[in-house]
Formats: structure tokens, sequence, C-alpha cells
């Protein structure tokens, strides 16, 4: 389904669906059918239905779940579309991974409800919400039946209303990086939910105890040869260039003929180097444009051509990648590509990528971040100088500086 419409049914039947198990689940306490439950948790399901770049950043959460109750006692429910970054990563049991399918809409609902009666089935005591504010998500954790249902509650903010259907209700804290967010949440499952808000506990007691590195990524060496072959010859350094996000947030989008300057200016100063523009299948049509405009040998396009493993594959060759806020650049924390990233309508104090090889352009205007939770990620800009304002310059500035430091981070 499109952006817009999983909006619009999040709001439209979203809403009102909050309202109603809401008012199933005060008469259900009612009647004593929902008591507290202050026992540790023996098996963990995360939420995390969108984004791939999200379930990098929540690797911390992940493994201290695994610590806490066992790698196979930890499951995830995703949409099926961004299943991938879980199979490659193997945090999390593959026969633990529930994927709903979410091209259309029938399809959607039946996998919904197959998935909420998986999860009782597997007898998971408690599923950790790190979508924020999504009645979706909130609407099937509830279904799950889970004694302990961790989610984000807006309290008396005016944050976006998806009821109360949380048994855990986390203050939602706009001054963390989402990492923490959700390695918090998974912690909450943990505490007593009576004392409100969560959490209650100082947050170094999170970040002392949380790995810091995403699990990283290694290639075969048969995928390793195969990708080297598909490069060809060169003599230089790999530049990656992703002149695309998703429609999720097109706002996010630097302007592709800036991305066509930058390859231009790399073949002209780094000698025998080589540009790999990349991109999802529905951006093939213009990487391969681009490609075609820049008229080189130096530059080939593998946009909608790679599976993730070969696109990690091809990270893990690669020196530097010039990306758009997106997924790219937390999948580049996974391998040892210097990743630069451009901010715009969102912050990367929120959502930057966690690897020390990361490089983050951003004008940081008056407006920005417009893109946030209280809006749910529903901005009012048509015109994105946030974006517009990164010059070619800059980011040249980051890749010949990244490129200086290549030879040390190879060593």
């Amino acid at each position: 389904m499109r952006t817009a419409t999983i909006r619009f049914l999040d709001y439209w039947l979203g809403v009102p669906a909050c309202a109603v198990l809401t008012l199933l689940r005060r008469v259900i306490n009612m009647a004593g059918g929902e008591r507290t439950h202050t026992v540790a948790p023996r098996r963990i399901l995360f939420l995390k239905f969108i984004e791939q770049g999200a379930t990098v950043l929540a690797q911390d959460a992940i493994a201290r779940a695994t610590r806490a109750v066992g790698r196979d006692n930890v499951f995830f429910c995703v949409f099926e579309n961004n299943r991938a970054i879980l199979d490659v990563i193997g945090t999390v049991p593959a026969a633990n991974i529930i994927s709903i399918r979410d091209k259309a809409l029938t399809t959607f609902v039946i996998d919904f409800l197959k998935a909420a009666m998986a999860v009782r089935r597997h007898r998971i005591d408690a599923v950790i919400d790190m979508e924020f504010f999504s009645r979706a998500s909130a609407i099937f954790s509830f279904l799950t039946g889970a004694a302990i249902r961790v989610g984000l509650h807006r309290f008396t903010g005016e944050l976006p209303y998806r009821g109360n259907l949380m048994t855990h209700r986390i203050q939602y804290l706009p001054q963390l990086h989402i990492s923490e967010q959700y390695s918090a949440l998974l912690e909450a499952a943990f505490h007593d939910p009576i004392d409100e808000p969560l959490l209650k506990v100082p947050l170094e007691q999170i970040r002392s105890t949380s790995p810091k590195a995403a699990p990283a990524f290694a290639p075969t060496a048969d995928e390793l040869q195969r990708m080297r072959a598909r490069l060809g010859v060169h003599t230089g350094p790999i530049v990656i260039l992703n002149p695309n996000a998703s429609d999720l947030l097109p706002l996010r989008k630097w302007q592709t003929a800036r991305f066509g300057e930058v390859a231009t200016r790399v073949l002209e100063t780094h000698a025998g180097s080589l540009i790999v523009l990349t991109g999802a299948p529905s951006e093939r049509e213009a990487a391969d444009a681009l490609c075609r405009s820049l008229s080189s040998p130096r530059v080939i396009s593998v946009a909608g051509q790679t599976t993730l493993r070969e696109l990690l594959t091809l990270y893990t060759l690669a020196d530097v990648m010039v990306t758009n806020d997106s997924g790219p650049g937390h999948f580049a924390s996974l391998t040892p590509v210097h990743a630069i990233v451009l901010f715009g309508p969102e912050t990367p104090r929120l959502f930057g990528p966690l690897a020390p090889a990361t490089t983050v352009v951003w004008k940081e205007l008056a407006c920005s971040p417009c893109v946030s939770v209280f809006n749910h990620r529903l901005s009012p800009c048509r015109n994105n100088v946030c974006m517009q304002s990164i010059t070619v310059d800059e980011v040249m500035a980051a890749v010949d500086g990244a490129l200086a430091l290549r030879p040390r981070h190879r060593a």
C-alpha cells in the first residue's frame, strides 16, 4: 500500500478502533479480567512494521532482550517488504520473524489478524511497540493478548490519539536518540507499570548496559568475488551515490542534478575512481537516466538490481557512500563504508546513524525538524530549502575528507 493510504487508514479507521478497544479494555478491567503484571517477561516480541533503517537502530534493544530471555525467546513482527534487514542481520531467529503482507488491503487485514493469533500461539507475554503513536500497532498489541504491552502514551500531551491499550505506558522524550528510546521501551517491560509515566530509571543505566555498535555484516568469499566481477576493473576508490529517498518522506531528497555534479567532480579529482549508483526498484529509471547523462565507463547503476545482501556486499567493498537520510545510511553501519548522510526535515540528533565512520551534513534551519512524532511525520512543507541549501562543495569536502582517511580505516 502507498504511504498516503496507510496514513489514511491509520487515522480514519485507527482512531475509532482504538476508542472502541479502549472502552472494551475498561469493561474487561472492571470485570477483573486484566490484572497488573509484575512478573518479568519470558518471551518478547518487537513490533516495527516499517522502515528497515529503524530496525538497525533497534539492535541495542534486541541485544538487551536477548541477554534477558535468550535469543530463542525473542520475536519480531514486521511488514513483509521490510523483513530483509532482519534476515541479513540474524539477531532474531528466522523462525521467530512474523511478517505481514502490506501491498494490498485484503491481504494486510488477513495477515494482521493471523499474526496476532501467531503471537498467542507462541505464548509471547511481552510486546514492545516501537511504532511511534501508530494506531495499527497499538491495536495489534492489544489483539495479541500479551500480558505486558509496552508503548508510548501521550498522557496530557497534544500527541496523536491511539487510545489506552498498553499496560506499560511510556513518556515520549523528544531529546532521546531513537535507539535509546527503543532501549527504554524494552527496559520498561521489566518494571512495575503502576509507576507512571515510565520509565523512572537513570538514563545512564540504559546507556551503560547497551552495546553501541550494530552487528557487522560478513559477506562470504563467493559474494565478494561476484560483486568484484560485477564492478569491473578500476584502480581508484569506489564511491556510492544513493540519489533518492522513498515516497515515505520525499522532503528528504537532495536534487538528482547535484548528485550528478558530485559524481563528475569525483571522477575528475580521484584518478581511477568508480561511481556506483544505487536505489530501490522504483528508483531504477531515474538512476539509469543519471548514469546515461554522466556518460562515463566509470559510472554504473545497480539501482533495483540487487538484493539487500548484495547491496551490503557492495558497501563492504566501497570506500564512501553519499545518501539522503534513509535506510542505506543505517545499513552502512553494518559495514566498513564511510557514509555521508544528508539530513533536512528530520534531525540527526534523534535519527542519525550510529557508526563512527559517518559524516552528517545538516543545515539545521529554524524550521527543522518539521517531520516528527508530534505531527505524525506529515509535514506541511512543500519547499525543502533544508535540502536545497546543502551545496555540492560541502558534500565534496566530506567525500574528500573521508577518502583521505580510508587507508587508515582499511588497515
